[in-house]
């Protein structure tokens, strides 16, 4: 359960060799699919896992001078029963900007919940519910807001393994979904809709699935992925108004975790005036440790 980064300058798996299948060892699965953590948009699953990300961008300010912007993020996500898990995200941000323009500092806090309600093995399709609570006030009086906000999502994937033999190199192929209300408790800050979709092209799916292209590691372990995450207002001045960004980019995947990243790309002025660069290291906790941190609270942890 990885949360997107919130309100950044841009709007801000080789197969192990052997009888190993994914399935063995992977998180959030629906038959041969495997949805990996993104790093933008959130995927379907839950599980036990830490998630690190650090993002930068250089833009320009109204003045015509530069601006970086960097963010690291850290959410450590616990799995409660084997289909429910709760979340801490911080998120801290540092901003070089000229004439006395310059901040640093926490975000809020946020605070989470989201339980895997549905899987359908045969047709690659998952599908999940949460609600995350950024807590007004936790954070510097610098960079966060004194408000509150609150924000239930629902999450889907859907991989099309099921496809005809005709199309089988399209079998690869999967789309990710999260969409949700972020609901601000003040009324100095207007409501949104976050929304968000990913693309995604799996090489191990290709491999063991498909065809045996003879992709060695690294490259068998690779899913090239496009994400889309978005933020359409919904009240006040801006109402109507989208801002978000296009994020090509590569995730690394293994037993243990994966290593992502990406290019953002402002999809308009308003989302910002430079690109930037994301980067992700993700510990799977429940293969880590899976008798001791990485071990559901209640019930039997899944494909252990």
């Amino acid at each position: 359960m990885r949360t997107t980064l919130k309100r950044r300058a841009v709007a801000l798996c080789a197969i192990v060799p052997g009888l190993l299948s994914i399935g063995a060892w992977a998180h959030s699965i629906a038959g041969n699919r495997v949805f990996p953590a993104t790093l933008s948009v959130d995927d379907p699953g839950v599980g036990d896992e830490v998630n690190l990300e650090f993002g930068h961008v250089k833009s320009l300010t109204d003045d015509g001078d530069e601006q970086n912007t960097n963010t690291t993020t850290l959410e450590w996500d616990k799995l409660i029963t084997p289909s429910f898990a709760l979340s801490v995200t911080a998120n801290y941000v540092n901003i070089n900007a000229p004439n006395g323009g310059s901040a640093s500092g926490f975000d809020n806090f946020e605070v989470g919940a989201k339980y895997r309600f549905y899987v359908n093995e045969a047709h690659e399709f998952m599908a999940s519910a949460g609600v995350f609570a950024e807590l007004g006030g936790t954070g510097s009086k610098a960079i966060a807001s004194p408000h509150s906000a609150l924000s239930p999502k629902l999450f889907a994937g859907k991989g099309f393994g099921d496809l005809p033999d005709s199309v089988k190199y399209l079998r690869p192929f999967a789309v990710t979904v999260e969409v949700g209300p972020r609901l601000t408790l003040s009324s100095a800050e207007p409501d949104s809709i976050d929304w968000g979709v990913t693309l995604q092209y799996s090489l191990p799916y290709l491999q063991n699935y498909v065809q045996d292209i003879g992709l060695k590691a690294p490259f068998s372990n690779l899913i090239p992925v496009v994400e889309f995450p978005m933020n359409t207002c919904t009240g006040g001045p801006c109402s109507g108004h989208t801002t978000g960004s296009i994020n090509p980019g590569l995730i690394w995947l293994n037993r243990w975790g994966q290593f992502g990243a990406e290019v953002v790309i402002p999809v308009n002025h308003a989302s910002g005036k430079g690109v930037g660069v994301l980067l992700q290291a993700h510990l799977f906790l429940d293969d880590i440790l899976p008798n001791s941190v990485g071990k559901p609270l209640f019930g039997k942890g899944e494909g252990k």
